[in-house]
């Protein structure tokens, strides 16, 4: 692949964190890899958010993404469950960056409005198209599968956004 850019999509959570890879190529996608880091629902929330850093940090080691997109996070009811989400969220963003990578943050209705062509899709139509678009992916749970469109919403973004300063540079914009 000659302008292979390999992604890492992230859907943050401190009981389940999706993740998945893909390989992008111009507008061409392809599955790497997917899963979910699970830190212990048990303990201190300092171990249970160094488990979640340690879970990406080998993620990151074992694929060498070259960029990171995040889901971001809504508002629960729970004020409680809303900052544990955040806690977790931080590791999230903090993993990449300090393997020196970019990191874009996208919101859920952008992701299913990149990847379903609404902002308003259930869950199952995101997994269905998330199979759909990466033929032969391993989805094996909604958090890998939230992951895997995080990457693609990514993956197609990046990819309009280097079509535009190619057209700029060649004197088009």
């Amino acid at each position: 692949m000659r302008d292979r850019v390999r992604i890492l999509g992230l859907d943050p959570g401190l009981v389940h964190t999706g993740w998945g890879i893909i390989d992008t190529d111009g507008t061409r996608l392809s599955y790497v890899a997917s899963g979910a880091v699970h830190p212990p629902k048990d303990g201190d929330l300092a171990d249970r958010l160094k488990a979640l850093h340690d879970g990406l940090a080998g993620i990151l080691r074992q694929y060498e993404p070259d960029q990171a997109a995040v889901e971001e996070t809504f508002l629960n009811k729970n004020p409680k469950s809303t900052l544990k989400l955040g806690h977790a969220r931080g590791v999230v963003l903090l993993a990449p960056a300090l393997f020196g990578l970019t990191v874009a943050e996208y919101s859920a209705k952008s992701v299913k409005q990149s990847v379903v062509g609404t902002g308003g899709a259930a869950k199952e139509q995101v997994q269905m198209m998330v199979k759909t678009l990466l033929p032969g992916c391993d989805v094996r749970n909604a958090d890998a599968a939230d992951a895997l469109a995080v990457a693609i919403c990514h993956g197609h973004r990046a990819a309009t956004q280097r079509k535009w300063a190619g057209s700029a540079a060649a004197g088009y914009a």
